[in-house]
């Protein structure tokens, strides 16, 4: 009786879920994750574009993008050091402007 009752409504679940002719099917797009939201800050910064970084700034908590830019970072400022074949310490201090230690 129980499994006559649960088929009834998962036919009926079924039927109601599907999309009708007035209702367009459309991709379903996943929200932004913190990396994606950091990498959109740091460039919209970097262009100087308020819209795009206020944008970036509402997709995720203010710590998971403090979380995001500070990784953004630190993989940007390994990049450079193996580029340029120095330490990220000096890459960093020479990004920043400040004196080599």
């Amino acid at each position: 009786m129980f499994g006559s009752i649960r088929k009834l409504f998962t036919r009926v679940g079924a039927r109601s879920a599907r999309p009708g002719p007035a209702e367009p099917v459309r991709p379903a797009r996943k929200p932004p994750n913190l990396f994606e939201a950091a990498a959109v800050y740091v460039a919209a910064s970097a262009d100087n574009d308020q819209e795009s970084a206020d944008e970036a700034r509402g997709w995720v908590s203010p710590e998971a993008l403090s979380f995001g830019v500070s990784e953004l970072a630190c993989r940007a400022v390994i990049a450079l050091a193996r580029e340029r074949d120095e330490s990220p310490r000096t890459v960093a201090r020479a990004l920043l402007g400040l004196p080599s230690a």
